[in-house]
């Protein structure tokens, strides 16, 4: 089909094996949007190597029916489908949503409008909001608040669903992310929502009626561990400044949210308590085996010597989102300050425990010990957060302490090999 520079929106529906459905849902979505949608629009329906036939029933639409057309893939991948049509869109506003069509297509205008508007850049569905209508089972309500959860407190995200099937975002910024998103399946919108907020980009959030699709096969336990990798990996690039999301938001006339620089109250909570549980477990595994080579205090000195180096790097990277070289000698000296402390809590607690007890098992020394860390560790958040790594004010922004120049780059990926059918 050729471009359209009069194009208001495209919206995109990938599908993948879905021949027994896909003709009832574009007639539905075509009869709405010729009704209901006053601008202009094309439905672009992206095959992914469908084995079904799903591709003849997609020919038979675009032949059938006005502004719809056709693209096929031979390679499967949700996040690929909505790249490759995205880049080679000439709409103002690009959008997809699921051929199921489980979010109610009344929240489609108030998707759509902010965009055309200039009010906002991107714009979500919600099936998390107070005011949404949500059919689905337990399982499924369960899994998706924890993933929506684990991103807002590993990424320090503020959207509150990132897997709807519902999304929008102007062809702008859609040309300005989409090379930097890696992702070509279910991690996909997470990732582009991610870097979008750190770019500073306005997301809009709708609340919608939704009902779960019981024909739905999404290889669940699959897509959880691709998504967990997925936030692992997303986490270290932006720690280590390795995407150029400040650039973004010159280029783009925007600022990056508060966010960005550091994680909230509740998020650290967490992160800290992550951090401190890894901790405690390398310290009692430590003293264990040091226990046979040294006495108790030494063994206890040496173990939390060696974790405490260990959870002020992890706590400074982690939990209060410093990264670079400056300022990290500064802050080890002051861990070990922190240190000093814990130590004394721990050792004062051997000395109760061989005091009361002269022949204490080394089973018992390390409960002891454990318990008497978990006090420590509350000390340890408060100092870390209101002393090593507190913020300061640097003229009129709030900047991570210690927290280095970001450094700028890109990364493109190689286009896949395409089909436009008419």
């Amino acid at each position: 089909m050729p471009p359209e520079p009069s194009l208001d929106v495209e919206i995109v529906v990938p599908v993948h094996n879905e021949a027994h459905v896909l003709q009832e849902s574009i007639w539905r979505l075509h009869r709405y949007l010729t009704e209901h949608l006053p601008v202009t629009w094309r439905v672009m329906i992206v095959d992914n190597a469908s084995t079904d036939g799903t591709v003849d029933v997609a020919r038979g639409l675009a032949e059938t029916l006005p502004d719809v057309a056709v693209l096929r893939l031979e390679r499967k991948g949700r996040g690929l489908a909505l790249r490759s049509a995205w880049s080679a869109s000439s709409a103002r506003v690009v959008a997809y949503l699921d051929v199921d069509l489980s979010t109610d297509l009344a929240g489609l205008s108030p998707l759509i409008a902010p965009l055309l508007s200039g009010h906002s850049d991107v714009a979500i569905g919600t099936r998390l909001s107070r005011t949404s209508r949500v059919v689905r089972g337990t399982k499924r309500e369960l899994i998706s608040r924890s993933y929506n959860g684990i991103v807002r407190t590993v990424l320090a995200t503020s959207f509150s669903d990132a897997q709807c099937g519902f999304k929008a975002v102007t062809k702008q910024a859609a040309d300005r992310l989409l090379p930097l998103v890696r992702d070509d399946a279910w991690f996909f919108d997470t990732e582009l929502l991610v870097l979008a907020e750190r770019s500073g980009l306005r997301i809009h959030e709708v609340p919608v009626d939704w009902q779960d699709d019981p024909d739905s096969r999404v290889d669940i336990v699959q897509t959880a561990k691709d998504d967990l990798r997925g936030i692992w990996r997303l986490f270290t690039d932006l720690s280590r400044h390795r995407l150029p999301v400040e650039a973004i938001a010159e280029e783009l006339g925007r600022s990056p949210l508060a966010a960005a620089e550091r994680p909230g109250f509740g998020s650290q909570v967490i992160r800290f308590c992550v951090v401190g549980g890894a901790s405690t477990l390398a310290y009692a595994l430590l003293y264990f085996v040091l226990r046979l080579l040294v006495g108790g205090q030494a063994a206890n000195f040496l173990a939390l010597l060696l974790t405490a180096i260990g959870n002020t790097w992890a706590n400074r990277w982690f939990t209060f989102g410093v990264t670079g070289r400056l300022g990290a000698v500064r802050h080890q000296a002051q861990g070990l300050v922190v240190f000093g402390i814990a130590w004394a809590i721990t050792a004062g607690s051997l000395l109760a425990l061989h005091s009361a007890r002269p022949d204490a098992s080394p089973l018992a020394e390390i409960l002891v010990l454990t318990a008497a860390n978990l006090v420590a560790t509350v000390v340890r958040f408060v100092l870390l957060r209101g002393w090593v790594f507190r913020t300061r004010r640097i003229g009129p922004e709030r900047r991570v302490a210690g927290a280095a120049p970001s450094s700028s780059s890109s990364s493109s990926e190689t286009e896949p090999h395409l089909e436009l059918i008419k």
